[in-house]
């Protein structure tokens, strides 16, 4: 299996890649983010040396009780950072051999004006959309720019909560979107090795939704991508554990890395890059060792 960027592709089975989170932006829900350029770059930079894969940088809180930041905004604290980027790594090196470098650039954006904004500046790799894809407009952007889409499941519009959704059968629900997501990604001209899909825990979920995509995450291996699961410091791993304060979820979030991980997660979405490279560089080197 294939992962096709612009200029460079990434090849599985491999040690799952770890997505380092930048919130250019003053309202995360945990707190980490800031509108300070050289602050973002500076945890850019951290995380990349912490053995980050991947740097998901967005500049509007995906929190659903906010309300969404004007196009023009967002594109701005976009451009600060992108003018940046190679400040990240070019003076850097990669934490091991393994280690995706320089790292990929991911943009964590929805509108279609963002997403050709970002795209134009030659520098995005990947998008990371979190509309669930309600047309074919950000497909066909990442197909013209030669840029990989990760499609996440949810219903509604983004920024929206929808904490009264009922899914009889998540799992189903989920195989039944990825099913017409992945066709409309085809037919806007989008190649399918560069898609990856994410179950999108804790939108337009509940606690038990949460839980049961975690048990069954093994089922989106039939479309043959790969599968990111956001799983850094979610309100799921707080019900469960009864801790309100996102910071303090990171001993669960490793938790989920592993659940996921033998269950066929490949990316791994999260704010402490070192544990999360920490937890997977251990966990990939047991299973490869049962496996020899």
């Amino acid at each position: 299996m294939r992962l096709r960027l612009p200029e460079r592709e990434i090849v599985f089975p491999r040690r799952p890649l770890v997505m380092g989170i930048v919130n250019v932006n003053d309202d995360s829900f945990s707190g980490d983010g800031t509108l300070d350029i050289t602050a973002a770059i500076g945890l850019a930079r951290s995380q990349a040396c912490a053995g980050a894969d991947v740097i998901d940088v967005g500049a509007e809180s995906a929190r659903t009780n906010r309300a969404a930041v004007p196009v023009d905004e967002e594109i701005r604290r976009f451009r600060g950072f992108l003018d940046a980027w190679h400040e990240v790594w070019e003076d850097e090196k990669p934490r091991d051999a393994a280690q995706v470098w320089p790292p990929v650039l991911s943009a964590n954006t929805w509108r279609p004006a963002v997403v050709e904004a970002v795209l134009q500046s030659g520098k995005v790799e990947l998008v990371n959309d979190m509309s669930a894809l309600p047309d074919d407009r950000n497909a066909r952007l990442c197909a013209e720019h030669g840029a990989a889409l990760l499609i996440m499941h949810s219903v509604g519009e983004p920024k929206i909560p929808h904490l009264h959704q009922q899914w009889p059968d998540v799992m189903r629900a989920m195989l039944e979107f990825f099913d017409e997501k992945l066709e409309l990604a085809r037919a806007a001209g989008l190649p399918s090795d560069a898609v990856m899909l994410d179950p999108g825990i804790d939108f337009a979920k509940q606690r038990d939704d949460n839980l049961t995509v975690y048990r069954e995450l093994e089922r989106l291996q039939r479309y043959g991508r790969p599968v990111l699961v956001p799983v850094s410091r979610k309100t799921v791993i707080g019900e469960v554990l009864g801790i309100d304060d996102p910071r303090e979820r990171d001993a669960g979030t490793i938790a989920c890395i592993a659940a996921a991980m033998s269950r066929g997660g490949q990316i791994f979405r999260v704010h402490d890059a070192d544990a999360a490279w920490q937890a997977v560089k251990v966990l990939h080197g047991l299973e490869w060792a049962e496996m020899g």
